[in-house]
């Protein structure tokens, strides 16, 4: 069997996406990584700030952490408690000097949000992302047979659902 380089292999993700996730492999600070992963998306606090595509870099110079993170949207309210669960996890831990620097650049997209991430959205009672926001199906019946209520849901981010063959509304989050 032939071992192909990683200089030959092609991202299956969006370029961005890539980036993110090798930052995170071959970070020297993968102890922080870890303890981040206990930061939850505010909103949804079944999905971790990593799975949700929010965090995106870290770097420690002498005795300072600076966490990247890039809102959901520019507009995003839950972007500063996200930035306060950061400095409370990594204070908790000992880092006593954070700074969590907000990137607009490059704009968040769902195709950020890991497989587990969309999992998760469906066990919470939230539709994920659909390509193109065809066969939208109800997280709690798994129906297709939905019609939207409301362009604009819980937030800014999703939209309102509700399922013809349980009648239950749902969040649905958008394809951004």
């Amino acid at each position: 069997m032939q071992r192909v380089s990683d200089e030959t292999l092609i991202p299956m993700l969006p370029i961005e996406e890539f980036e993110r996730r090798e930052r995170r492999r071959m970070s020297p600070v993968a102890d922080i990584w870890d303890l981040l992963d206990r930061v939850k998306d505010p909103e949804v606090p079944v999905i971790s700030i990593w799975e949700l595509g929010v965090l995106q870099d870290i770097t420690v110079q002498e005795d300072v952490v600076t966490v990247s993170i890039t809102p959901t949207y520019s507009g995003c309210p839950a972007i500063n408690a996200m930035a306060e669960d950061i400095v409370d996890c990594l204070a908790a831990a000992g880092y006593d000097h954070v700074n969590v620097q907000t990137r607009l650049q490059p704009a968040w997209t769902t195709s950020w949000m890991s497989a587990e991430a969309k999992r998760k959205l469906v066990d919470y009672g939230i539709a994920p992302m659909q390509k193109d926001d065809e066969g939208i199906q109800c997280p709690h019946c798994r129906s297709v047979d939905v019609k939207l209520v409301s362009y604009f849901g819980s937030t800014a981010c999703k939209a309102l659902y509700q399922c013809k063959s349980c009648d239950e509304p749902f969040d649905y989050f958008k394809n951004l």
